[in-house]
């Protein structure tokens, strides 16, 4: 009896590590190993190459730092989360409230508004550079722009004012605001109906006075999680940047948030790998302490009374 156990013991482990074993030796070879090499190459002079021997130590960490082009970058990033953290929050927001108070075809309007989210980047990035903000009269921006007598507008290369931040977060407002909605929609069907109706009965008046005293509390813990998930997000922008303002020519010198800067310094010309890592570790520390400092600001985590 006991060896049939122990023979159903080792059954299981056997068909756990079947299914199991593939992904864990892919996500060991392709994320892990590739992550302590990153590590390891920001230590040494890895300039066209990925086994150096010349070790530096800190002087790429500290050259990286010192680069003034790597903090541009950094300002890009802040720029960048002001205009898209909030319009996503408040507009995916706005689109959960809308969907949930929907008594028929709610799940229609629901898959529609999460449809942008299944598209790529790099197409969603494209149709806005080729079609809608095309710099010449054709684009449909353009073109209704003209209906009114305006004059035409190069959206992606005008600096003054710097029209390229309305078509980089419009492109991401309409990729990602579905995917949040989903969230936020969850949220809302977890708040119980009796909070709703203990509201009425105290004379509370639909609208602003429920959202404000029942619904946004609690949604503190989806609208924590939404905020985290945008400013990771953010950081790790580079899709949309890339293929909206490169070009032929190269890549313009303004709006190139962390992970553009650190493309070119490790891919470009001189392909210094060991200061791209660098760049790449220290734009992950980042991440981590502005995570870590969001979840303890806002309380994640923490007994409620």
């Amino acid at each position: 009896m006991s060896g049939n156990k122990t023979w159903g013991t080792q059954n299981r482990t056997l068909w756990f590590w079947v299914f199991v074993g593939p992904f864990a030796l892919g996500l060991l070879v392709f994320t892990y190993v590739p992550l302590a090499w990153s590590v390891y190459l920001s230590f040494f002079d890895a300039h066209n190459t990925v086994s150096p021997t010349d070790f530096i130590g800190f002087d790429n960490y500290t050259s990286m730092l010192r680069n003034e082009a790597f903090t541009d970058s950094l300002v890009t990033f802040a720029v960048f989360s002001a205009f898209i953290v909030p319009t996503t929050f408040v507009l995916s927001l706005a689109l959960a409230l809308m969907v949930n108070r929907i008594r028929r075809a709610q799940a229609f309007f629901r898959s529609v508004f999460f449809l942008p989210a299944a598209c790529s980047y790099v197409v969603a990035a494209l149709i806005w550079k080729l079609s809608i903000f095309n710099g010449v009269r054709f684009g449909l921006a353009n073109t209704v722009l003209g209906w009114f007598g305006a004059d035409q507008t190069a959206w992606l290369s005008t600096t003054d004012p710097p029209w390229y931040w309305l078509v980089i977060v419009t492109v991401r407002l309409w990729l990602q605001a579905g995917f949040y909605m989903i969230l936020f929609l969850a949220g809302l069907q977890r708040i119980s109906p009796t909070l709703y109706e203990a509201a009425a009965v105290d004379g509370a008046r639909p609208g602003w006075q429920v959202l404000r005293h029942i619904t946004l509390p609690q949604l503190r813990a989806t609208s924590v999680a939404v905020t985290l998930l945008l400013v990771i997000n953010a950081f790790q922008s580079f899709d949309e940047f890339y293929n909206l303002l490169s070009n032929s020519s190269g890549y313009p010198p303004y709006a190139r948030p962390p992970l553009v800067y650190l493309y070119y310094t490790a891919l470009g010309r001189e392909q210094n790998l060991g200061l791209g890592s660098a760049g790449a570790v220290l734009l992950a520390l980042i991440i981590a302490v502005v995570t870590v400092g969001q979840a303890r600001w806002f309380g994640l985590g923490r007994k409620e009374d």
